[in-house]
């Protein structure tokens, strides 16, 4: 029976907006009957036509649903009904079938499993899993007919929004949060957030389901490697509190013509792993506790028997938290997934897309995009599918002077500004689209000028965060103000090397750059990183000049006050780092002097001295066209910067 808070909570919920969607299902997995302990697993999927979550007499069992222990998978007979292996430690779960709901709990949570650990979790500093004792006689997974179910439909993707504080809580709020409450919702089908949902402390899980439950749209999640129960001795009992909070951390279901499935893919500790350890350094049983990326061999095979009952032609969309390959880290083995190529294999011809987060940039990767390092550490020498790494929610882990919405601006790796993905589909198409919070939809790029002067700030800047880190308290040879007006260049600039570097978010091998200088013929960009196998280009001559800027210079350093102290000085990041010290830069491996989405154009050597306009335009792999407009100012020498005290030195103040 529904408890009273449940109801009230129904009620509530359905009377939010009417752009939400129907959300007054509100219910969970039945369990009844004394256990079989012949180690199998029964039940019956069922259409709840009362929404009381029971099978009741007259109810029908729906025929051909898939559920899964976590290994075997297995379709629904005629009535409905199921029977599989148990294990002492194992989700019982259903792949949603298109055209259907389940039910949610009061916080918009999907009720499609029934979490099993017959013992419970070892001691754990949040909880983990308590025990559950024997398997119940039956698990009935209850499920409602979606009468506004399409093959056209939205889904909002969020990367890695990483709260490690309420302080942090906050800006999820002002973010995520009041997103929801503003954006047009009705064709939105679920929300993903691509892991690292939470900073380490668990104990916040209930206040981001709050504010994040108020878009009245379903949420799913994926296993981030900041979910970890970090006290787990093995891999096991890693994800229990995020088991318990959230549901399986492997599990699939069917939108439309779309197949969806979650992997977790963070193995921890892997040092307690016998082929991680001989694999990896970093995995070596002497070296620091940690994880690496891999997807376990009970997943693959749970992942071959799912798509055995998948149509080949059907769109595969697979998430997991750390990029099954990555630009940002393309060197790195512990930042990709170690098997990919055994998951590529399974998937086959099938037409794929990949979300995941994890490093806190946005990468459009498309197929046959190859950089130096993915073979040897994916065992794949080229992207197979379309991947999308998602940004991140929290930008670079909410570092950075506060913007006008009271937010640290966060800029992230390569350049893009703190933000989410949304997919839009129809049938087995989609159009991906980044949007920056904060920002118009519309609003895909930013362009800045490289010039000379700038390639000498950065050359100081960069070699001071090599030399003495962030925070420091050695004042930076340069600042953001030392770098004067960015969009002022001298004659003498042009003749020197000067170009537009244009950050497009989403951008990709496909998409082109042009730009215009006072409504004259398009001039063609060059994107400074081709994908063809190459390493990574970095340095002054491959940063974005804007993103630089903006993350080189935090004042919010320098707060301090008599009342707070040391307890409200500076900032805070990652499990309480403090950020005290002088103005200085976000930490070095944090600045964008490489980007796998930026373009360069050459800007001509003749342009006046005066006030020039320029056009900055886009068109991406669906042919959407997105422009900015800049002005800019060419002069024959920087004028000083500062107030021009010498002009009223000699003024009569009577």
């Amino acid at each position: 029976m529904l408890t009273r808070s449940l109801l009230l909570l129904g009620t509530a919920l359905a009377a939010l907006p009417a752009f939400a969607k129907d959300t007054s299902y509100i219910g969970q997995v039945q369990t009844i009957g004394d256990p079989a302990n012949d180690g199998t697993a029964r039940g019956t999927v069922f259409l709840d036509t009362n929404r009381n979550s029971q099978l009741d007499a007259g109810e029908q069992g729906l025929e051909g649903v898939q559920v899964s222990n976590g290994r075997e998978v297995v379709l629904t007979g005629p009535d409905g009904t199921y029977e599989l292996p148990a294990y002492g430690d194992m989700n019982l779960f259903i792949t949603k079938p298109r055209g259907h709901i389940t039910p949610v709990d009061r916080m918009m949570v999907p009720q499609f499993a029934y979490i099993h650990k017959e013992d419970g979790s070892p001691p754990l500093r949040f909880g983990g899993i308590d025990p559950t004792g024997p398997l119940p006689g039956q698990i009935n997974f209850p499920l409602i007919e979606d009468p506004d179910a399409s093959d056209t439909f939205e889904v909002l993707a969020f990367g890695d929004a990483q709260p490690y504080s309420n302080r942090e809580i906050g800006y999820v709020r002002e973010t995520v949060g009041n997103m929801l409450q503003n954006r047009d919702l009705s064709s939105v089908q679920m929300l993903i957030f691509q892991g690292d949902v939470m900073g380490d402390d668990l104990s916040l899980y209930p206040r981001f389901k709050e504010i994040v439950a108020t878009g009245g749209v379903p949420q799913y999640f994926v296993a981030g490697n900041h979910d970890l129960d970090f006290d787990a001795e093995t891999d096991d009992h890693s994800m229990d509190t995020f088991r318990r909070e959230w549901g399986p951390e492997y599990y699939s279901m069917d939108i439309g013509n779309v197949h969806f499935i979650v992997l977790d893919n963070v193995r921890y500790p892997c040092n307690a792993d016998e082929t991680d350890s001989q694999v990896h350094a970093f995995c070596d049983p002497a070296a620091s506790t940690t994880y690496n990326g891999v997807v376990t061999d009970r997943q693959v095979d749970w992942l071959a028997n799912n798509l055995a009952n998948v149509p080949e032609d059907k769109l595969i969309v697979m998430s997991a938290h750390i990029p099954f390959q990555t630009f940002t880290d393309n060197t790195a083995a512990k930042h990709q997934t170690d098997n990919f190529a055994e998951l590529a294999e399974i998937l086959g011809d099938r037409p794929v897309l990949t979300l995941a987060g994890h490093t806190h940039t946005t990468e459009n990767i498309l197929e046959g995009v190859d950089y130096e390092g993915w073979e040897e550490n994916t065992g794949v020498d080229g992207a197979p599918f379309h991947q999308i790494v998602t940004g991140a929610v929290s930008g670079s882990w909410w570092a950075g002077d506060r913007g006008d919405d009271g937010v640290p601006h966060g800029t992230q790796r390569l350049g893009s500004p703190r933000g989410f993905f949304s997919l839009e589909f129809d049938g087995s198409d989609y159009v991906d689209t980044y949007q920056a919070f904060g920002r118009e939809e519309d609003e895909q790029l930013h362009a800045s000028f490289n010039t000379p002067r700038f390639r000498d700030w950065a050359e100081q800047l960069l070699a001071y965060s090599d030399l003495y880190g962030t925070p420091s308290d050695v004042i930076p040879p340069v600042t953001i103000n030392d770098l004067g007006d960015m969009y002022m260049l001298t004659q003498a600039d042009l003749e020197d090397g000067t170009w537009v570097a244009v950050n497009v978010w989403n951008g990709s091998q496909e998409s082109t750059v042009q730009v215009s200088i006072n409504e004259g013929e398009g001039m063609a960009g060059t994107l400074t990183q081709p994908g063809e196998g190459e390493a990574k280009n970095k340095g002054p001559e491959f940063a974005d000049p804007l993103a630089l800027a903006r993350q080189s210079t935090q004042s919010d350093m320098t707060i301090r006050s008599n009342s707070g102290g040391d307890d409200t000085a500076g900032y805070r990041t990652w499990q309480g780092t403090e950020w005290i010290g002088v103005a200085g830069p976000l930490q070095r491996w944090m600045l964008t002097d490489n980007s796998k989405h930026l373009w360069r154009v050459d800007l001509p050597t003749d342009l006046v001295v005066g006030v020039h306009r320029m056009t900055v335009s886009t068109t991406d792999r669906y042919g959407r066209e997105f422009s900015r407009g800049y002005t800019f100012e060419i002069v024959e020498d920087i004028p000083d910067q500062n107030w021009q005290a010498a002009l009223f030195e000699n003024e009569d103040d009577s």
